[in-house]
C-alpha cells in the first residue's frame, strides 16, 4: 500500500467516522425527545461522546487530506483515549446496573421496587437532598400521576394497567400499605396501614405530594435510570467494536504511510 493509498483510506475512514459521530449525535438528541427532563441523565453524555469522535474524525480527516504527520498522530491518541473512556463506562455501567428487579402485586400487571435492592451507587445519587429536591420538582411538573385517573377510568383497568416504574413507585403508595384504591389517582387513607413502612405514612392524595418523598419513588427512578444506563451501555459496545475496526486499519494505514520512521505505538 502506497503513501497516497494509506492517506485517501485515513481520510474516508474519517469521514465515516465523522458520520457516526454525527449518529451518536443524532441518539443523544432522540433520547432527549422522548425523555422529560427528569430522566435525561446520559442524554448530555451521550451527545459529548458524539462531539469528541466528530472533533477526533476532523483532526484525522484534514491529517490525512494535507498529509499533516502531527494531526494523525493527534488523531490516532485520542482515538485510542476515546476507546479506553467507552471501555471503562461500559463495564461501570453494567456493573451499577447489575442489580435491581420489579416485585410483583397480587391481583396487578405493574410491579414494585425497593430501593435497596440497587447499587450503592444508584441509593447514594438518590439519597442526595439536594439531587432528589430538583428531581422531585420536576416528577411533580410532569403530571405523571394526576394523569391516571384519566387514562384509567375503573378500577379494573388500573390493576391491570402496564404502569411505568416511576407512576408504580410514585404515585402510589406501596401494596403492603393496604390501602384501598378510590380511583387510579386516590386511595382512601383512613384506613390503618397494616404495614410499618415509612412510605405509608408519607403517601398523600395532594397531587404535590403523593408519594415523591417515598423510597418506592427513588426506587421506581432508579429502575428507570438502570434501563436507561443498559441501553447506553449496550450502544458503547457496538460504538467500542466499530471504533476499533477503525483504529486498527487506521494505525496500519498510518504505518505504511510513515515507513519505518511513523511506528505506531500503540
Amino acid at each position: 500500500m502506497g503513501s497516497s493509498t494509506s492517506t485517501f483510506v485515513i481520510r474516508w475512514i474519517n469521514f465515516l467516522t465523522m458520520v457516526l459521530a454525527i449518529l451518536v449525535v443524532g441518539f443523544g438528541f432522540w433520547m432527549s425527545t422522548h425523555n422529560d427532563e427528569c430522566r435525561r441523565s446520559l442524554t448530555i453524555p451521550v451527545m459529548a461522546l458524539g462531539g469528541v469522535i466528530f472533533l477526533m474524525s476532523l483532526v484525522g480527516f484534514v491529517g490525512a487530506w494535507k498529509n499533516i504527520a502531527c494531526l494523525l498522530w493527534t488523531y490516532l491518541i485520542m482515538l485510542f483515549v476515546v476507546l479506553v473512556a467507552i471501555m471503562v463506562f461500559t463495564v461501570l455501567a453494567f456493573i451499577i446496573t447489575n442489580t435491581g428487579t420489579g416485585h410483583a402485586v397480587p391481583g396487578a400487571r405493574y410491579k414494585e421496587y425497593r430501593l435497596q435492592d440497587y447499587s450503592s451507587w444508584f441509593i447514594k445519587q438518590l439519597n442526595d437532598t439536594e439531587k432528589w429536591t430538583s428531581l422531585r420538582s420536576c416528577l411533580v411538573k410532569s403530571d405523571d400521576c394526576n394523569s391516571l385517573s384519566k387514562r384509567y377510568k375503573t378500577l379494573k383497568q388500573y390493576r391491570l394497567a402496564d404502569l411505568t416504574p416511576i407512576e408504580s413507585g410514585c404515585c402510589r403508595p406501596p401494596a403492603e400499605c393496604g390501602y384501598p384504591a378510590l380511583n387510579a389517582s386516590n386511595f382512601d387513607l383512613s384506613y390503618h396501614p397494616v404495614s410499618t413502612n415509612v412510605d405509608c405514612k408519607l403517601y398523600k392524595n395532594d397531587r404535590s405530594i403523593k408519594c415523591y418523598d417515598c423510597n418506592s419513588c427513588k426506587a421506581g427512578v432508579a429502575q428507570y435510570m438502570k434501563k436507561e444506563w443498559q441501553v447506553v451501555a449496550i450502544f458503547n459496545v457496538i460504538l467500542f467494536v466499530i471504533l476499533s475496526f477503525v483504529y486498527f486499519v487506521g494505525c496500519c494505514a498510518r504505518r505504511h504511510a510513515g515507513g519505518s520512521d511513523s511506528k505506531v505505538p500503540f
